[in-house]
């Protein structure tokens, strides 16, 4: 019987195969309690399961190969430093000692306990990262129960993986085997499957709610990436359509790769930057790969999450900002501030007592707040990131400003950061550029206080929707109202390119909006020329770019922003994409 199943679009493209199920370790283990003389037996049992699965790592990260995307390798290095955190580790023997539990129920118990820091984050991409402890325990689980890591069996060439989630060493042994692409249950954008999906290229769909319980072995299944669906056992002619797609697809990447190496500009001659948003430092690789010209958002928080001891100090912060730098060759390389706050527990993982979740996190003690509220802290990042300014281009990108105060602290501080590195006689660049993510509707009404005293704006589309439009982006009760076309994110976003245009202020756009090639001859004709997105979208945007004449897109662009009602947008917007 054929039915269709709704995810997130995480990865372009279509895949058509059969189903192969991966099940998750069983987290509903035994519940036991050990007799006192045989406590230590099963401290020791816990040890040694962790040593069976730090040693299978080590070998995934030795056997990496070249052509491995450079996430891979990082997400397993968060994995080795995960199983020998203290939290995980001593509070999990403390468990079996004090408490008499089995191993497993230890290992089980902990992770409950972890995993509650995490529930209330607000950010996407950190609370996700939840998904690391959870996959490093499953497979303590699978060692203490004798198994061993799923692995892809038989010659099928269209396998499709389908899985409750899927953990970034086990898309490494993937990797090595013919499947076209991923399905999960768990997941969100900026979850491990859909980051490692998109540097592969290959079509994923996930937070496919009971996909691994409703899709059967071996069923034969469509993913189409572009939409997040999932049609399994499709009728003839959805499956002929979709095979017409795919081929079509195939045809128009190896097209764009002709695009690469042209000049990003319009049909008038309009110039356009097209930069990359990175994560890690070895991502600037990708960047350059891809094209990219620049990187416009180097999210400087994966550095700080499940760091062993506290936050990272100057010199491994400096080691790798230096090494984006230095990757990317010249191009400007944008290095946001740390982004985490109150609701973001950064050392729950890392020993440390972290901070009490507040009632509404979004609107609580983050970014920049959090920032000021930690000087020393902030010091310390802003130091790391002048002194890689004097190997490469660096511009240092602030989030979530909002009032003349925290601009002037912030500048107040950087200036403090540069006056302490040329008493220690240490090399930046003292002319760096200083920019605000304008992410809060605050920011974008107030303009005028940011185009006074910095150098240049970004505008972070995915925290403007969600607060313009009073949603939280990933809660799924309400995800159906978060909508990047409504007039009043459009008008806000017209209003701050107009202006900072008016006042010669350099402005990008680096939400997922940037990436999407069916707005980008919206944004051009709002008169935005640089933008910033994952790099396995910098040349589907590049087409329209090069597809695109202003003088024709004034008219229909200006009806857009003239339209309230949904039909009348709409129909401005097929204008735009017409024009």
């Amino acid at each position: 019987m054929s039915f269709t199943l709704h995810g997130i679009p995480v990865s372009r493209g279509i895949a058509i195969g059969r189903a192969y199920l991966i099940a998750p370790a069983a987290l509903d283990v035994d519940h036991y309690l050990v007799e006192p003389a045989d406590v230590e037996k099963e401290v020791e049992r816990l040890r040694t399961a962790m040593d069976a699965v730090r040693e299978e790592l080590d070998v995934l990260l030795a056997d990496l190969s070249a052509d491995a995307p450079s996430e891979m390798g990082a997400f397993i290095g968060v994995h080795l430093l995960i199983l020998k955190d203290t939290m995980l580790v001593q509070e999990t023997i403390d468990l079996i000692r004090t408490r008499r539990y089995n191993a497993e129920w230890a290992l089980a118990e902990q992770l409950e306990r972890l995993s509650r820091h995490f529930d209330d984050i607000e950010d996407e991409y950190l609370r996700e990262r939840k998904a690391d402890i959870q996959q490093v325990v499953e497979r303590v689980l699978k060692a203490l129960a004798g198994a061993t890591s799923p692995t892809l069996h038989g010659g099928c060439d269209e396998m499709i993986v389908v899985a409750h989630d899927i953990a970034p060493a086990d898309m490494l042994q993937f990797k090595t085997q013919t499947f076209q692409g991923f399905v999960t249950d768990l997941g969100g954008r900026t979850s491990h499957t859909a980051i490692v999906a998109r540097s592969l290229g290959i079509p994923a769909a996930v937070g496919v709610q009971q996909a691994s319980a409703l899709i059967r072995q071996d069923d034969l299944i469509i993913v189409d990436g572009d939409h997040g669906i999932v049609i399994v056992d499709p009728a003839p002619i959805v499956l002929e359509e979709y095979t017409y797609r795919q081929s079509e697809m195939v045809l128009e990447k190896r097209k764009l790769q002709r695009l690469k190496f042209s000049p990003t500009q319009t049909l008038c001659g309009t110039k356009v930057h097209l930069c990359a948003n990175i994560e890690l430092p070895d991502d600037a690789q990708a960047a350059l790969d891809a094209g990219a010209q620049g990187v416009g958002l180097f999210r400087t928080e994966f550095l700080f999450m499940n760091h062993k001891d506290g936050l990272p100090e100057e010199e491994e912060q400096f080691d790798a900002y230096r090494r984006a730098v230095e990757l990317m060759q010249g191009r400007p390389v944008t290095i946001r501030t740390i982004d985490v706050g109150a609701d973001k527990p950064l050392d729950s993982i890392g020993g440390g007592d972290g901070y009490e979740s507040t009632a509404n996190p979004a609107l609580g003690l983050r970014a920049i707040r959090w920032s000021l509220s930690e000087p020393q802290m902030f010091l310390t990042q802003l130091r790391a990131i002048l002194r890689a300014s004097a190997f490469g281009q660096v511009k240092i990108l602030i989030p979530m400003l909002a009032h003349a105060r925290e601009i002037d602290q912030t500048l107040d501080l950087i200036r403090e950061a540069k006056r302490q590195l040329d008493d220690a006689g240490l090399a930046y660049d003292p002319g760096v550029h200083i920019g605000a993510m304008i992410e809060i509707p605050a920011a974008a009404i107030a303009l005028p206080l940011f185009l006074k005293r910095l150098d240049f704006l970004s505008i972070g589309t995915n925290d403007l929707i969600q607060y313009t439009l009073a949603i939280d982006r990933a809660d799924n009760a309400v995800a159906d109202l978060y909508d990047p076309l409504h007039p009043a994110v459009l008008h806000l976003i017209a209003h701050t390119l107009r202006e900072a245009k008016r006042a010669g202020v350099p402005v990008a756009v680096c939400g997922e909006m940037a990436g999407d090639p069916a707005l980008t001859k919206l944004l051009l004709g709002m008169g935005l020329t640089e933008f910033s997105m994952h790099p396995s979208q910098l040349l589907f945007v590049k087409q329209e770019i090069l597809r695109s004449q202003l003088k024709l897109l004034e008219k229909p662009v200006a009806d857009v922003l003239a339209a309230y009602e949904p039909e009348e947008l709409q129909a401005a917007l097929k204008r735009v994409a017409e024009a």
